[in-house]
């Protein structure tokens, strides 16, 4: 890459949107990974606290401590030039405005984050007025709460009936208006992220939410097959088809611009 690198930032990432040119996310946790994400254009790059599953080795989310994301933060921060760095909150770091606050600013000041972000609807709308209100930048998170697990009683889709996407599409407005900077929408009807990616002016990134979102992100370790068991419906193995690593990223960020990856076969 040469020394001049077009910054992505989230005026240029709504900039996208009001474009419709797709923007392409995915998750890291570590240098090695981060470089060949940046290097191949992925726009967002996600500190998931999914590390907990493909790193760690657990069957949920909710072991991950802000300690392990702060350090694979640092780890992706590192290598990174161009993308925009996102890192989970991870569950019960952001109980109260004040203790979100302090625990966002380590992701940013310690990890290098650029934003950071959190699960729930409205009933997080005064958490992220809070952040918002310290210049903190905040994606929200809606559908699939891989964090409320246990409540949900595993992963599903959510938001099927009438009732259910009505809420949804509230809280999403809710949580723009409480200054949520991006959105991400986990298993979702494809119809319902349609609406939402239309209602609301902010970017909307999709995980098995169908295709008409402003943008799509996967788990890395997912796209390359590595991960192990049955695989969600959403999920496109692009190392098969592109024999490496490096070329499984470009392939999927591509799809992901040309808008054929999310297919029919991967949306509910």
């Amino acid at each position: 890459m040469s020394d001049a690198v077009a910054v992505v930032t989230l005026p240029e990432l709504l900039r996208m949107k009001q474009a419709r040119c797709k923007i392409a996310a995915l998750t890291a946790y570590d240098a090695s990974f981060a470089h060949i994400l940046d290097a191949a254009g992925v726009d967002v790059i996600l500190v998931g606290d999914s590390l907990g599953m493909v790193i760690q080795g657990h069957a949920h989310t909710l072991s991950v401590s802000l300690q392990d994301i702060v350090y694979h933060t640092q780890c992706v921060a590192r290598s990174v030039r161009r993308a925009l760095i996102v890192a989970d909150m991870p569950f019960m770091s952001y109980h109260t405005p004040v203790q979100a606050a302090e625990n966002a600013a380590l992701l940013i000041q310690q990890g290098g984050a650029h934003m950071v972000k959190l699960e729930g609807g409205r009933q997080r709308a005064d958490i992220v007025r809070f952040l918002s209100g310290q210049n903190i930048s905040v994606c929200a998170h809606l559908g699939l709460l891989p964090q409320s697990f246990h409540q949900l009683g595993g992963f599903s889709v959510q938001a099927r009936d009438e009732h259910a996407a009505r809420i949804l599409l509230e809280d999403a407005l809710v949580l723009q208006e409480a200054g949520a900077r991006m959105l991400v929408l986990e298993c979702i009807p494809a119809h319902l992220a349609a609406e939402v990616s239309a209602e609301l002016a902010i970017p909307i990134i999709g995980i098995g939410a169908g295709s008409d979102c402003d943008g799509q992100v996967l788990v890395t370790y997912d796209l390359l097959g590595l991960t192990q068991g049955r695989q969600p419906r959403f999920v496109k193995n692009f190392l098969a088809e592109a024999g490496s690593v490096s070329g499984a990223v470009d392939a999927y960020v591509r799809a992901v611009r040309e808008e054929r990856f999310p297919g029919v076969e991967h949306v509910f």
